[in-house]
């Protein structure tokens, strides 16, 4: 058995406070300290395919610059989330999102003009106003080159026409990583492109989004994956391994329960029943706020790689 051992709250690197979690014996810290071991793992891993899947919510607060870094630092294959995410991701780079309370009164908001999400505030303006304006002014530039494009195509379309390198799809375009949205009609950007489509010769093909992760995992020696919350982004990801009987390395990051049967709050070892998960691979859950462990994961991370170059 190895002795658990205190942590010391002395000036040091965000790396050596996870090794010191790593020892600390528990709870949540320990999983933690494993997710940072079982991505170096996976990031040193040859042979792996990598995937991070994530939803749309955490793009609205700082933490979208952790997602921003890892596209620009290629840390990841693919990238597979929501269409709220496009929403977020575009509107940041041209108007600004606001601090706010869960507190705060609705009713007065609305009045005013401004959606409360969770704690941030999004004015109108900051959203599907800008949202309309920017895909008024894409699609139909978009549309004299493409009549038909999947979804990672059309995410590399607005990367491309996007100035603001603290955004996803700006590096996402940069580095040719594929951006795919299974629910891509789900937010303010997929809205607008069914109004588009309505009268001009203009398709999105999800289809093909499936030729591409099916290339990707039957030629894949391995894969693995950062899974940020649930839903349909983290079940497209781990759906698409069991075609190669399960990833060798699986880290969930997630605020949701088990006990409802829901997807999001299913660990990893419930993945492994359905071959989306192997039975030897390498797996973690931490439970709690992705905006609160997902810089601390990622800032660790790279320190070790880092120093290991």
């Amino acid at each position: 058995m190895k002795k658990i051992i205190d942590i010391q709250t002395k000036k040091q690197t965000i790396n050596e406070m996870i090794r010191q979690m790593s020892e600390s014996g528990g709870f949540s810290a320990k999983h933690l300290a494993t997710s940072v071991d079982i991505l170096e793992e996976m990031e040193k891993d040859k042979k792996c395919v990598k995937f991070l899947s994530f939803p749309a919510c955490i793009i609205a607060t700082g933490a979208r610059g952790v997602i921003k870094d890892c596209a620009k630092e290629k840390l990841f294959d693919v990238l597979i989330t929501t269409c709220g995410m496009l929403d977020h991701d575009i509107a940041r780079s041209y108007k600004h999102y606001y601090e706010g309370r869960f507190s705060m009164d609705d009713k007065e908001l609305h009045k005013k003009d401004i959606h409360r999400l969770g704690n941030v505030l999004v004015p109108k303006e900051s959203y599907g106003i800008i949202i309309e304006k920017l895909m008024e002014k894409w699609l139909p530039e978009i549309n004299k080159e493409h009549k038909e494009l999947a979804t990672y195509e059309l995410c590399w379309e607005f990367g491309k026409r996007i100035k603001d390198e603290n955004s996803i799809l700006y590096w996402a375009y940069k580095n040719k990583i594929p951006v795919i949205i299974p629910g891509i009609t789900d937010g303010a950007v997929g809205y607008q492109l069914w109004q588009y489509y309505q009268d001009h010769n203009f398709k999105i093909d999800i289809l093909k989004d499936e030729t591409l992760m099916s290339d990707l995992i039957w030629k894949a020696k391995k894969s693995g994956g950062l899974m940020i919350g649930g839903g349909i982004s983290k079940h497209h990801t781990i759906w698409w391994n069991q075609f190669r009987d399960g990833m060798e390395y699986a880290v969930y990051l997630t605020t949701a329960v088990e006990w409802d049967g829901s997807l999001s709050g299913a660990k990893p070892r419930e993945a492994i029943s359905w071959n989306k998960i192997k039975e030897k691979a390498r797996m973690v859950t931490v439970n709690g706020d992705a905006t609160i462990s997902l810089p601390l994961i990622m800032s660790a991370l790279k320190e070790r790689l880092k120093n290991q170059a």
